[in-house]
């Protein structure tokens, strides 16, 4: 049976070797100040660099230290959600190891859960971090986002956050294959709070145009089937307008005749009619591929090792 701890730290690793060290430091600190009995549940996700063997250095001197290595990268959700699965805490503490989210945070967070007797606290930022590019874009997806989900997320909405276990139990029962965070956060339910923090830049962020574009499209479609009923009722405005369209043209023959019809208008009707047929095909294609997924019933990730009290010893 798994050693039962008062609070869990879980965080994902992808070329965050240069970052363990401090980060490693900072939220033993912070958990340190909060209670005696916690863990550090750190999960690989197929990372290039030697974060795996940073990683069990720390935990060759520090055993509340646990590793968790993936047999690859499966992404930065799937592999949160893994960590979050194996946590032993009554309370569990998520964060990005970049040090972009400050670890100190942890005391803050805890005071506002103690305090309120919510089940989550979040952090949420006052205003994005970055150029203007990326506000622009990151305040464009979650206006597009929010639109399209039947539950909205909160706006700027970052990894750290503070989870009581019965919340945890809650999310993990979850198996979307298809994973995004922020929709199960908010699937999940309970009380939630957020607290406004202040991220630190180390550089750009990993987050380009298209991968928010492509996280976009796989949120809308996992939480929302609002495209699918915008396209029927595109479909019944089309066909409207075609109907007026072609009484009109009627009305028209019977009093004065039509003369020959005009080239442009043809090709604007023809591109326009099979572009939205692509669009539509497209959009249910999508769900469709979705659907293929979940049915497949595949694991989200698969753990090739873990080190800790309940896996194998660190390599040497």
């Amino acid at each position: 049976m798994p050693t039962q701890v008062r609070l869990s730290v879980v965080t994902s690793m992808y070329r965050s070797a240069r970052y363990l060290e401090e980060f490693h430091a900072r939220v033993v600190a912070a958990a340190s100040r909060i209670t005696e009995s916690f863990e550090l549940v750190f999960v690989n996700d197929g990372s290039p660099d030697d974060s795996l063997a940073v990683a069990l250095r720390l935990r060759a001197r520090d055993t509340r230290v646990r590793v968790v290595d993936l047999s690859r990268n499966f992404g930065h959700h799937k592999a949160l959600m893994t960590g979050i699965a194996r946590a032993h805490g009554d309370l569990v503490f998520l964060i990005d190891c970049d040090l972009e989210e400050d670890p100190a945070w942890l005391e803050r967070f805890h005071e506002e859960l103690s305090a309120t007797g919510v089940d989550v606290v979040y952090g949420v930022q006052s205003r994005r971090k970055g150029g203007t590019m990326e506000r622009l874009t990151g305040a464009l997806f979650y206006r597009v986002l929010n639109r399209l989900l039947t539950d909205p997320v909160p706006t700027n909405l970052v990894t750290a956050r503070l989870m009581t276990r019965r919340y945890v139990d809650a999310l993990v029962q979850h198996r979307d294959r298809e994973v995004f965070l922020a929709g199960l956060f908010v699937a999940a339910g309970f009380q939630q709070r957020g607290v406004t923090v202040t991220k630190s830049g180390r550089g750009d962020s990993s987050y380009t145009v298209r991968r928010r574009l492509s996280l976009l499209v796989n949120a809308v479609t996992s939480f929302s089937n609002r495209p699918l009923v915008y396209i029927f009722y595109l479909g019944v405005v089309v066909m409207f307008v075609s109907t007026l369209a072609a009484a009109g043209l009627i009305v028209r023959a019977l009093n004065r005749g039509i003369g020959v019809p005009g080239y442009a208008s043809l090709m604007v009707s023809i591109w326009f009619l099979g572009g939205l047929t692509l669009l539509s095909l497209g959009v249910i294609g999508i769900y469709l591929a979705k659907v293929f997924n979940e049915s497949k019933d595949r694991p989200y990730t698969i753990v090739q090792a873990e080190y800790g009290p309940e896996g194998p010893p660190p390599r040497s």
